[in-house]
């Protein structure tokens, strides 16, 4: 992701401070230490900041910031003060914590920031958990530490990797959100959807209510059945929610649910009302959008550009055949793509297969990406028109240059290479702007 260019002097020495420590989302994570007793150390050392606002964990292989975004603005919308806390970035570290769909203020991220490093200092001079802590677990804490200055009444937080062992699973949630489950990071989740579904469904806690994606079809290694076993365990109750035709009325219909089991629980709006899904107007749809996730954005030369980093297969042919029906999107995209080593690169590059010929294949220097020439090579073994492309600018510019003609591009793959190149975008078409007089 970019380089933070455009922040304060103070917030760019803490997180100078803060990436010095072992950053996971960087590394081969077969290596990965999970374990939350260092959160939960810093959380202690800092008087539980995380106690000090309500909140929902959302947690899901597709779809959890999106979701998580738009619970956030219907309890905004319902008078609270609402914080958000979302992973990874895209282009700056102060998209992941948001007050009243703003991004919170440097000097409050900043405090959070010098606050979880002092904590983790004591750490190591007590012998203690947070001593081990990753970045990761001082950005969550420092996130928490920043809410509670804040004020918030309510947060809703995306669960990072995982659930049960995620650094952010120190919260207290009244309300679980599982979006779906597929095959990801299965060096450290498991290897099978089922022992994904375990290890997402520890965000559960006796006391929820449970807002579900996934039905249950009853059998052992169904993921929603795995899902719904551990909620009967705990006595919590669970919302199904069916997926619908699209991402975005899917994980609206998540949300919706999600706010209509709080009000449920009691939650009331302004008006004394119980809240429900209704808070979820056009507007505030349309303000919960993300960076990175099936945004369409233009070129600096006017072709259309849609950036997702969609990582899994079946998220990215839902993606492709979504984008597929728009009017405004005619043809194939011509697609900028990287990924990262542990993904699964054939199954991904076969659900291209059935919707694109070419690729511009590219890395990002993250660390965890696949050099480009590997890259390359197994797509060309996959029958695409693949082309190599070191730089990943280079790749766009190619693309971009490609799909003139009224075409398109994809950015996808990684969210890294969607921080890459959303800056060399716009969000207005620069070809409908008349120049100045």
């Amino acid at each position: 992701m970019s380089p933070d260019t455009r922040i304060s002097p103070a917030l760019k020495r803490s997180q100078a401070l803060l990436d010095q420590r072992i950053d996971w989302e960087k590394r081969d994570r077969a290596d990965m230490r999970v374990d939350l007793g260092p959160c939960r150390d810093l959380c202690a050392r800092l008087g539980h900041p995380q106690r000090s606002f309500r909140s929902v964990h959302v947690a899901g292989t597709k779809g959890k910031g999106s979701v998580a975004s738009l619970v956030a603005r219907g309890l905004q919308g319902a008078g609270y003060s609402v914080g958000l806390y979302t992973s990874p970035h895209v282009e700056f570290i102060t998209e992941r914590v948001c007050c009243n769909g703003e991004r919170i203020s440097e000097e409050l991220l900043a405090a959070g920031i010098d606050a979880a490093l002092s904590a983790r200092d004591e750490a190591e001079a007590d012998g203690t958990a947070a001593r081990h802590a990753s970045w990761f677990d001082l950005f969550t804490v420092a996130g928490f530490h920043a809410l509670r200055a804040a004020q918030v009444a309510w947060a809703v937080v995306e669960v990072g990797l995982g659930g049960r062992l995620d650094s952010t699973n120190v919260i207290e949630a009244e309300l679980a959100i599982l979006t779906n489950i597929d095959l990801e990071h299965t060096a450290v989740l498991g290897s099978t959807r089922a022992a994904i579904a375990a290890e997402k469904a520890g965000i559960l806690r006796a006391g929820q209510t449970l807002v579900c994606g996934l039905p249950d079809r009853g059998s052992e290694d169904d993921p929603g059945h795995v899902i719904a076993m551990r909620a009967r365990e705990l006595g919590v109750p669970i919302v199904h929610v069916e997926p619908l035709a699209t991402i975005g009325a899917s994980n609206i219909a998540l949300a919706a649910a999600a706010l209509t089991a709080l009000g449920k629980r009691g939650m009331t709006g302004s008006g004394n009302e119980p809240i429900s899904g209704v808070l979820l107007t056009p507007a505030a749809v349309a303000a919960a959008g993300l960076p990175g996730r099936m945004e369409r954005r233009w070129g600096p030369d006017g072709v259309p550009v849609v950036f997702d980093g969609a990582h899994v297969a079946s998220s990215l042919e839902r993606v492709l055949r979504e984008l597929s029906t728009s009017e405004n999107l005619p043809e194939a995209p011509q697609v900028v793509l990287s990924l990262a080593r542990d993904k699964d690169h054939v199954s991904i590059l076969k659900a291209l297969r059935r919707h694109v010929d070419s690729l511009y294949c590219t890395t990002v220097q993250s660390g965890i990406h696949l050099d480009a020439a590997l890259l390359t090579e197994m797509a060309r073994e996959q029958g695409f028109e693949a082309k190599e492309y070191r730089s990943s600018r280079d790749a766009l510019h190619r693309a971009s240059a490609r799909a003139a003609a009224g075409g398109w591009v994809l950015v996808t793959g990684s969210l890294y290479l969607v921080g890459d190149l959303r800056g060399l975008t716009t969000a207005t078409n620069p070809s409908s702007i008349e120049p100045p007089c």
